[in-house]
Order: structure tokens, then C-alpha cells, then sequence
């Protein structure tokens, strides 16, 4: 079995990102406007919804890193206006598109055209790059859940990236983006283990967890001890879509073994904010296979 990568450096994390913004922006550059009003599985969001989020963030991200006045002040009205994060929740009852919309975030997203959008998501993401190239990596940078050491702070954009371009690939019939970037989103999922019982409100049941993840090329991640009784194994690809709650466990290969096992598996939450509702199961998902290196 191959052993646990080291910690990536920040450097590594911001090639990373860079990497991961692109081959979303590679998907979504050639799709005409009216194709970018596709409902993803978010629902109430369509394709042009998820753009905006990820824009909306990625500004806020670089005031986090700029301007911590600012950025507080921006958090609390974000956060008094509707004070969740997960995808569709400002768009009403059912999710409609109709609904009033009462998020910034979703407000960028229908308030531009999609070249503007996209012109504006390109600048939102050079620039947190640049900023963030130049942070201090030992500081600690706030955010919408617990403040953050800066590779947390990296992960965390890296992992909302995949996690909308998901939907997007969803909405588009389209294959999981599958690279070694995966385990960056794996890694987060498996660390955010005490944050995902807190905001679910669910005990943890406290016994130790392994998780292994194939890696695209044939290696595996491990997380945990290696005589741990619970086990998580399964695709990486797999753990990134249940830790960003972009599939119900139901409908994945992973092998799960333990109490604790399945308890944090029904929680996991590799992002901020509130407990997210996660996915029904269901058998019309899309499929990760042939999916791009």
C-alpha cells in the first residue's frame, strides 16, 4: 500500500487551484448563453447560479485575505440576509427560480450576462491567486465557519471549486473531473471529521477511522491508523462527491466497516456553514467513468 503523500506546500495548493479553476472554466467557456440557464442538481440553480457562487466567494475570499473589516462586514450581512451556504437555499420554497432572490451571491449570478460572468469569475480567481501567493502562511484568515491556517484556507476554495464544477458537470451530463486534486478534497472531508458532527448536531461515536482512498493512478491515500476496526475504502473520486455532498453514499462503491464508519459518512461535510441536506440517493447519477486525468 502506498504511504500518505506529505502535506502539500502552498505553492502545490495554489498550482492547485489555478489547475482546478481551469478545467472548470474549460468547460464552461465554449457553452452558449442560453445553455448556461441549465438546472444543475442544486436545486433552484442553474450552471451561470453555480459561476456566481464560486466568483462571489473567490472575491470574498481575497477581502478575507486584505481586508478583515471589510470582510467581516460582508459576512454579517451575508449571513443575516439568509445564513446559508448550501446551494439553492436563498431560492425559496422548492428551490424555484421564480423565488425572490435574496443572496449576493445568487444576485451576481443572474444579474450578468455570461461573458461578463465569466470575465468576472477569470478576475475574482487571478487575483485571490496573486493575494494569496503572498500571505503569510502561518496566519490565521477568517471565513464563514472557523478561521483558517492558510493551506486549510487553499483547500477549502480548491475543494468548493470541484465541488460546483461538479454540478456543473452534472447539469451537462458530463464526467467527474478526476486528478490527483482529489486529494485535496479527501483530505479536507477526513479533517472537517469534529466540524461535520458539531453542525449536524450528531454525537460522534469517537472510535478511530481509516480512510482509503484509490488514487487515479493506482496508488492509495490513507488517512487514520492502519489497525483502525472502521474503515472507509473506496475510489477517491467516491469520497470527494459524499465529503462535498454531491452524492449519497448509497450511490457510490465506497466500502464502509464500523459504527463510526457510518456515522461520519452520513455527516461529512468538507465545506463551511450550516449542515448541508446532502443528496437522496438515487440511481440516475451520473457516471465517473472515462473521466479526464
Amino acid at each position: 500500500m502506498s504511504p500518505r503523500p506529505q502535506a502539500p506546500t502552498i505553492t502545490q495548493l495554489l498550482d492547485d487551484l489555478a489547475a482546478e479553476h481551469e478545467t472548470l472554466d474549460e468547460v464552461v467557456a465554449p457553452l452558449p448563453p442560453r445553455q448556461w440557464r441549465t438546472p444543475t442538481p442544486a436545486a433552484g440553480w442553474d450552471i451561470a447560479d453555480s459561476i456566481g457562487h464560486l466568483c462571489f466567494f473567490d472575491e470574498a475570499a481575497t477581502r478575507a485575505l486584505t481586508d478583515r473589516q471589510g470582510f467581516a462586514a460582508g459576512r454579517a450581512a451575508f449571513m443575516a440576509g439568509d445564513g446559508d451556504l448550501s446551494p439553492g437555499a436563498g431560492g425559496g420554497a422548492g428551490g424555484s427560480f421564480d423565488a425572490p432572490v435574496r443572496r449576493p451571491d445568487e444576485a451576481l449570478g443572474r444579474s450578468l450576462e455570461p461573458p461578463r460572468l465569466l470575465a468576472r469569475w477569470r478576475q475574482a480567481r487571478h487575483a485571490l491567486l496573486a493575494t494569496a501567493a503572498r500571505a503569510d502562511p502561518a496566519a490565521r484568515i477568517p471565513w464563514y465557519g472557523p478561521s483558517m491556517g492558510l493551506a486549510s484556507f487553499l483547500t477549502a476554495r480548491l475543494t468548493e471549486t470541484w465541488a460546483h464544477g461538479q454540478d456543473v458537470m452534472d447539469a451537462l451530463g458530463l464526467p467527474s473531473s478526476v486528478s490527483a486534486r482529489l486529494r485535496h478534497v479527501v483530505h479536507l472531508g477526513v479533517a472537517a471529521r469534529p466540524y461535520a458532527f458539531a453542525v449536524h448536531r450528531a454525537s460522534d461515536p469517537g472510535g478511530a477511522l481509516r480512510v482509503e482512498a484509490q488514487a487515479p493512478d493506482g496508488a492509495t491515500w490513507t488517512w487514520g491508523p492502519p489497525d483502525a476496526e472502521d474503515v472507509v475504502r473506496g475510489r477517491a473520486v467516491d469520497l470527494a462527491l459524499v465529503v462535498t455532498q454531491r452524492r449519497h453514499p448509497a450511490d457510490t462503491s465506497l466500502e464502509v466497516v464500523g459504527a463510526t464508519a457510518t456515522a461520519w459518512l452520513a455527516v461529512a461535510q468538507a465545506f463551511a456553514g450550516p449542515a448541508g441536506p446532502g443528496r437522496p440517493p438515487s440511481a440516475a447519477v451520473a457516471t465517473t467513468r472515462g473521466a479526464r486525468p
